[in-house]
């Protein structure tokens, strides 16, 4: 089973003055790659506060992938994608790309995202929008990978599979 972090970024959401209707959708697709939210937090929009969360949990060995949602777009308080890059070992850059593609679908302004995806330890992370339609939209993309990043991460398969065939 696969363990996730849920992680929204919101100023108004970690002070209470807003409900977070994106982290139930997550908590939504973690479900849907059979998995289960064994961490979430509401954190404002400071990068040493995103940064060290993200680390914490990823270095705890208790998470598989940690989903953000919020703080990926272009104002001055929007810092996840930084805080990210400050603490991931490598980048996954696909990942991103995939969801800003098939959003562009739907929106010109996917184009302006600035989410980004990486790994720490055997840890996935991976930024999210802050709506919970982006969110659910974004989600689609990516849950047929995220299970199997995870098995090469932790070195339970070492060849890719064709996941819309079934074939490993």
């Amino acid at each position: 089973m696969i363990k996730a972090a849920v992680l929204t970024i919101s100023d108004k959401g970690s002070k209470g003055q807003r409900e977070d209707l994106s982290g139930p959708v997550l908590r939504d697709g973690v479900a849907q790659m059979k998995g289960s939210v064994v961490q979430y937090e509401i954190v404002p929009d400071e990068k040493d506060i995103i940064a060290a969360k993200l680390a914490a949990w990823a270095d705890s060995g208790k998470v598989d992938v940690i989903l953000t949602t919020g703080g990926t777009g272009l104002s001055a308080r929007d810092v996840t994608p930084e805080a990210t890059l400050s603490i991931i070992d490598r980048e996954i850059p696909g990942i991103a790309e995939a969801m800003r593609a098939e959003s562009l679908k739907k929106t010109p302004m996917a184009m302006l995202s600035r989410a980004v995806a990486g790994q720490r330890a055997k840890c996935v992370i991976v930024n999210m929008p802050g709506s919970p339609k982006a969110c659910r939209e974004c989600l689609d993309v990516i849950i047929p990978a995220i299970p199997h990043a995870i098995e090469i991460i932790n070195g339970v398969v070492t060849e890719h599979s064709d996941v819309k065939a079934g074939k490993k």
